[in-house]
């Protein structure tokens, strides 16, 4: 759902100037790059184009899921069972 959000967003920032096109674009192809070809392609193509980017965003989403699965933890220690 977020993924094809960020990609409307995407195509109605090509058009309107307040938006920034291609970094919703890109950010729905980064989201949806698991779940179907045709994002993982899209990306394969960002990725040649601009790949300190992307590993930049990659490795924002890897410290992003160890923070969330720290506090996860954190969570479990504190709550009664």
């Amino acid at each position: 759902m977020a993924g094809f959000s960020l990609l409307t967003l995407g195509v109605a920032g090509m058009v309107l100037p307040i938006l920034q096109g291609m970094l919703f674009l890109a950010l729905g192809l980064f989201v949806l790059r698991d779940q179907y070809s045709w994002a993982r392609r899209g990306m394969e193509k960002l990725s040649s184009r601009w790949p300190r980017q992307v590993g930049q965003v990659e490795a924002l989403e890897g410290r992003l899921i160890g923070w969330s699965e720290r506090q996860g933890e954190r969570l479990r220690r504190l709550l009664p069972r």
